[in-house]
């Protein structure tokens, strides 16, 4: 692999904080959830390196993991501020928007050809509902990486919000969706079926907390899997959910789930899974 220098990481990050900086001299509600993106991708850079580490990866694939971290939700900027949402479908892929901004602005110009197209073609797949089955190994692990560190934030920034918002509600981590009784049926059935939920089930905010519940499906490092549940985010969202039978049932299926993984990786970093479907 083309070696990757700390003063690309640095020269990367001071375009990154000078870029969200743009965003933040808007109004309020676009600073806010400016400042929201921004500290995620600080902490997914963090989570990405200690995943990296605890798998052994040399400091030129650190580097490289992080650039990725870095730069991974540069669309959710300017998807924002365009159409005062974070959901996709109802605007438009923030990868893809990411990677026309980075060729926009040339961020990458620095770096050898090989590791541009690398950083690229993993930012693109990182949201993907499935991983392309031809690519290269060096892609597939790196893409794996992100995907597990994005989550761990992810899950993070929701159980606070869950639990700490005080009734203040933001559209933009709930995805404008309605706060109402019950859950979907569809929902449901991915998760005893140990899917991840399609998010076209995805009706009101508790389908919502269910579908993040069902991200220990796509869980591809034996780390993550550790990191998720020694900070007890399962549980927490399960304390925000209504009592139910159905409910219940999910809860054991994933319960059932971690268990195997964690028979399963006895002898392996890599947590074996299911095709991720959302």
């Amino acid at each position: 692999m083309t070696r990757i220098d700390q003063r690309n990481v640095r020269d990367l990050k001071r375009w990154f904080h000078r870029y969200v900086q743009t965003f933040k001299n808007a109004d309020r509600e676009l600073q806010q959830n400016a400042i929201l993106k921004e500290e995620h991708t600080t902490r997914v850079c963090e989570e990405i390196r200690s995943i990296g580490e605890s798998l052994g990866r040399n400091s030129n694939e650190l580097r490289l993991a992080e650039i990725i971290a870095l730069l991974h939700d540069i669309g959710r900027f300017e998807q924002y501020s365009r159409y005062r949402t974070f959901v996709d479908h109802k605007s438009e892929d923030h990868a893809d928007l990411g990677i026309t901004i980075l060729k926009r602005y040339g961020v990458l110009n620095e770096l050898d050809e090989s590791i541009r197209s690398l950083i690229l073609r993993t930012i693109m797949y990182h949201n993907r509902a499935a991983l392309p089955q031809e690519e290269t190994e060096t892609c597939m692990f790196f893409t794996k990486l992100l995907r597990d560190a994005d989550k761990l934030d992810i899950w993070r920034v929701v159980t606070e919000y869950y639990t700490l918002n005080m009734g203040k509600r933001n559209g933009a981590i709930e995805l404008d969706l309605p706060d109402t009784p019950g859950f979907s049926d569809e929902v449901y059935q991915d998760l005893v079926a140990k899917r991840v939920v399609d998010i076209k089930h995805v009706k009101n905010l508790n389908d919502f907390k269910l579908l993040q519940t069902g991200w220990v499906f796509d869980i591809n490092f034996r780390p993550t899997l550790y990191s998720m549940m020694s900070r007890r985010y399962l549980e927490t969202i399960r304390s925000v959910l209504p009592e139910s039978e159905k409910i219940q049932e999910i809860f054991s299926a994933i319960q059932l789930f971690l268990d195997e993984n964690l028979k399963k990786t006895e002898a392996s970093k890599e947590c074996p899974g299911p095709t991720p479907t959302l």
